[in-house]
């Protein structure tokens, strides 16, 4: 609901039925009210702002992710310095930009996991890495592509 706020009372007008999500520069825009009154995003409506500001001034450059030569987990370590991103979410900010080495677990994954790997019963998140482990930089792929396609046999 967060991100369909934001670009429906940020985004602009793509053609007459869609509308793509907001610059930085429009989010940096508006208050700290805004985010927790129009867009809803409770705890997260600092964090947003914070972002914003950052970005639409020019003192962070996601961009710069796209061509970074850092490994990824020490870019998976710098996108943990921005306040509110956890290693869930920098695992699947690492795959917006083409790398897929983190599992990015969520309750989704592991629950497809216990189901059709697990025998139906709880595991860690350790056991869940070893068992991708041979796909290496591929692992966050191709655990997605794996639960999703025995999830839709269901």
């Amino acid at each position: 609901m967060m991100t369909t706020n934001l670009v429906e009372k940020l985004g602009g007008k793509s053609d007459k039925r869609t509308r793509s999500f907001p610059t930085a520069h429009q989010m940096a825009s508006k208050s700290g009210s805004f985010f927790e009154k129009e867009i809803r995003s409770g705890y997260r409506g600092p964090y947003l702002l914070e972002l914003a500001e950052s970005v639409a001034s020019g003192k962070f450059d996601p961009e710069s992710w796209l061509e970074s030569e850092l490994t990824t987990d020490e870019l998976r370590k710098e996108m943990k310095k921005i306040k509110g991103v956890g290693n869930y979410a920098a695992e699947n900010l690492l795959k917006l930009i083409g790398r897929y080495d983190g599992l990015a677990l969520d309750s989704f994954l592991r629950s497809g996991f216990y189901t059709h790997h697990n025998r139906g019963k709880r595991c860690s998140d350790k056991k869940i890495e070893r068992f991708y482990s041979d796909f290496g930089k591929w692992k966050g792929l191709v655990i997605w592509f794996d639960i999703v396609r025995l999830e839709s046999k269901d």
